[in-house]
């Protein structure tokens, strides 16, 4: 609904979720099986000797410090501003206006609703409901229109199809409201909420 990439979400998991899974393999591998653990301090000493003696060779002059220092730090601040930049990706795509259109009237200017307003209006209406256990209701903007995500998390035993049908009538009669069309995505979910809350259960 909003305009997180997640794909490549999905696609750095992955690659992350791989990479524990192979170190925790190698760490069990290294307990439990001699040879390995052999050739892993064979190959660890190698690969310490290599980076101590390349430090050495890229001293600073009239200094005992490597250069790669600074480049280390350099890029570390790429990844940093790179994850920073990530992290700004996620979740975009909320709006504050659900209606934006220009006033035919005398006097020119343009007038707004904000998405707040469909948004308390429709909390207001589904929140006395014995046989809702939550919901949340947000505004997006989809291809530069905005429009209406609503989560209902309904109570054991209720119809999907029967709430789906008696949201919509409430999204209708806000659509008649307004004076406009939203396009709406209704997410009929279940959760701990809906299966453990002391409410009555309807059946």
């Amino acid at each position: 609904m909003n305009n997180t990439p997640r794909v490549l979400n999905r696609i750095l998991i992955g690659i992350l979720g791989i990479k524990v899974f192979a170190i925790g393999i190698l760490l069990i591998l290294i307990v439990s099986v001699p040879a390995v653990a052999a050739w892993w301090h064979v190959w660890a000493g190698g690969v310490l000797i290599f980076w101590l003696d390349l430090f050495e060779r890229t001293q600073l002059p009239r200094s005992q410090e490597s250069w790669l220092w600074i480049a280390i730090c350099l890029a570390l601040v790429v990844v940093l501003c790179l994850m920073v930049a990530w992290v700004a990706q996620q979740g975009k795509g909320r709006t504050s206006l659900i209606v934006a259109e220009e006033d035919p009237g005398a006097v020119a200017g343009n007038v707004g609703i904000g998405g707040g307003v469909a948004e308390q209006a429709l909390r207001a209406a589904l929140a006395d409901r014995p046989d809702l256990a939550g919901v949340t209701v947000a505004a997006y903007e989809i291809r530069g229109e905005p429009a209406l995500k609503i989560w209902v998390e309904p109570r054991q035993g209720v119809a999907p199809h029967t709430l789906a049908a008696e949201v919509s009538s409430l999204v209708e009669a806000l659509d008649a409201v307004i004076g406009k069309r939203t396009p709406v995505l209704i997410h009929i979910g279940s959760g701990a909420r809906s299966r453990f809350g002391r409410a009555e259960r309807v059946r």
